[in-house]
């Protein structure tokens, strides 16, 4: 039997906006989707195939086992208790990136502090030439994956498409308590590279958007990823069409909560030269946007930034307390901070 969560209205009237009256007892199921970064979960193997041997953690000559083991503590800590100040319980579905393999996964959700969740994943080998991955986690009981394919990307230089080995983007598509849903999963490439890459992903996400449009009648569809690129910039805003205000989203615009908690709260989920950005990102299609909660429709956006994901001292104080720098293990997080949404359904 699929577990599910359920309030009751006078314990939601607490937490929500939302005008119920008190005398008519209405209940409803909550899920929490999120989104994280896990900023170089890497084994300790040299995988031959790979340029893993500049990663973070093979850079360090001793004590890599237990550097592994808190790695994978700390990362599982997080996921653990992202949105259960309001939930409580851990993301139904989580996406994540940095990862270098189906192993680091295996041994993330079966750590202690996720192994009661019947958490399962989804992961393709992607070719970038560190080795780095996306994935998705969800928990069986309540998500049931129906298919799942990884698309690369392409980039065209003069007129001649060339295959970019960068993360490929992963599609899922599944169903929610019953309930059909369609999942990107994204690390497009870095700052570091020319903008026209971000470009080259965007519209490659964009075509998956449109290919599920054409399938699916109203699809729910969620794109979720470290897009290396803030909600206002190109890739988002125009080839995404990504918009600010649900008000101004028409039948194929997508929806971003994110730049709204960046533009006008002054929030976001890394930082750079003492200014945050917000490259972590959750967008969705207008069928969650009806607010009627007939089925499930988004209540929430946030970003999970307790104080112990927050460094407290020297010269990075205030940014994301991350797990490696200058050559050493920190002791802390990912320098990425998780966001997350919640959908919420009214139960009959």
């Amino acid at each position: 039997m699929k577990k599910t969560l359920s309030i009751y209205i006078f314990t939601y009237l607490l937490l929500t906006n939302l005008s119920f009256s008190q005398q008519n007892e209405r209940k409803f199921n909550i899920h929490t989707i999120a989104f994280y970064n896990l900023e170089n979960l890497f084994d300790t193997i040299n995988d031959i195939n790979k340029d893993d041997e500049k990663s973070p953690i093979m850079e360090i000559k001793y004590n890599r086992g237990e550097i592994y083991k808190k790695k994978l503590a700390n990362m599982s800590k997080v996921i653990s208790e992202i949105g259960t100040d309001f939930n409580k319980r851990p993301p139904s579905i989580i996406g994540i990136c940095e990862i270098e393999n189906r192993g680091v996964v295996e041994d993330l959700i079966s750590h202690e502090n996720l192994s009661n969740h019947n958490y399962s994943f989804v992961h393709y080998d992607s070719p970038d030439r560190r080795g780095i991955d996306v994935a998705l986690i969800y928990n069986t009981n309540i998500f049931e994956v129906l298919n799942s394919k990884s698309h690369e990307l392409y980039i065209t230089y003069n007129n001649t498409s060339e295959r970019s080995y960068t993360r490929d983007q992963l599609v899922i598509s599944g169903k929610l308590d019953g309930e059909l849903l369609h999942i990107i999963v994204n690390h497009w490439p870095s700052r570091g590279a020319d903008e026209t890459k971000r470009i080259a992903a965007a519209k490659v996400n964009k075509s998956i958007i449109d290919s599920l449009r054409e399938i699916y009648k109203n699809p729910k569809i969620i794109t979720m990823g470290d897009f290396n690129d803030d909600p206002f910039d190109k890739s988002i805003k125009q080839v995404i069409g990504a918009k600010k205000y649900i008000k101004d989203v028409r039948k194929d615009d997508m929806y971003n909560p994110f730049e709204k908690i960046l533009v006008d709260d002054g929030i976001g989920t890394n930082a750079y030269r003492d200014k945050w950005q917000l490259f972590d990102q959750i967008i969705l299609s207008k069928p969650f946007l009806k607010k009627d909660y007939k089925d499930y429709q988004l209540y929430k956006a946030g970003i999970f930034n307790k104080s112990y994901l927050i460094n407290t001292k020297g010269k990075y104080r205030g940014y994301p307390f991350r797990s490696f720098s200058f050559g050493r293990f920190t002791g802390g997080y990912s320098d990425h901070l998780p966001p997350y949404i919640f959908l919420i359904k009214e139960i009959k």
